[in-house]
């Protein structure tokens, strides 16, 4: 298994629509990325990553991540540093590299996939000159606790000392600790259809609505509905 910049291995970049989805519908149609995202690739391929299993010559995962400035605190979130680096505002001097997402094909999680892919952030981060990788994570299990705040989430633990929620844990054991909660990280807005037909479901009154997939509740009034992620802000040193 070996990890590569988008840079370093242009065909292998071309091949990461053969990673199966992660991610429920809706967050391919948050607000931000659907703008942005795709500058990524094309304007910083030095800092995206591809996981390849050379044995059966499969691309099996993927790391987005951009330049970002801690100089007045963290950044608020993926968003934010998506609309700093590619928004029209003037842009500030980069002092870490911030992951974006960190994703395994879903038909190979449980191989210890995810670890190569933080750790190949942590050295495309110390090759570049930052001293540290950001990472906003996406809690893999907060879906099933919508209603519980994930200031609270983020801290419950195992009888082992470790986090109970298994993406923060590798964080963990990879070595990075638990800065804040990032608590506006990414927005996603829709209509009834359009979220209708993301999830499945019927939405037939204004309220609050727990979602497949969603961290917490989707808020529907006067048409529209929104969503808007909480993630937990962990650091890496490098």
């Amino acid at each position: 298994m070996q990890v590569f910049t988008y840079a370093e291995r242009p065909d292998l970049a071309d091949r990461t629509d053969e990673i199966g989805d992660a991610f429920p519908e809706f967050i391919h149609h948050a607000d931000v990325t659907v703008v942005h995202w795709h500058r990524l690739r094309a304007e910083l391929p030095e800092l995206q990553l591809v996981l390849y299993d050379e044995e059966r010559d499969a691309v099996v995962g993927r790391g987005q991540t951009i330049p970002a400035s801690t100089a007045n605190g963290l950044p608020g979130g993926v968003d934010e540093m998506l609309e700093r680096r590619f928004g029209p505002g003037p842009q500030e001097e980069a002092d870490v590299l911030s992951a974006l997402v960190a994703i395994v094909d879903p038909g190979r999680q449980g191989e210890g996939l995810s670890a190569p892919i933080i750790e190949g952030m942590r050295r495309v981060a110390a090759a570049a000159g930052y001293a540290a990788l950001i990472a906003p994570v996406r809690p893999t299990w907060k879906e099933r606790y919508p209603l519980i705040p994930l200031e609270r989430y983020a801290h419950w633990r195992r009888d082992d000392g470790l986090p109970f929620d298994p993406w923060i844990r590798l964080h963990v054991r990879l070595g990075a600790e638990l800065a804040e909660v990032c608590p506006e990280s990414m927005r996603v807005t829709g209509t009834v259809a359009e979220w209708e037909e993301w999830t499945g479901m019927h939405f037939p009154e204004d309220g609050d609505y727990v979602v497949p997939g969603a961290l917490v509740p989707v808020a529907f009034a006067e048409g529209l509905g929104v969503y808007v992620e909480p993630n937990v802000w962990m650091r890496h040193s490098v």
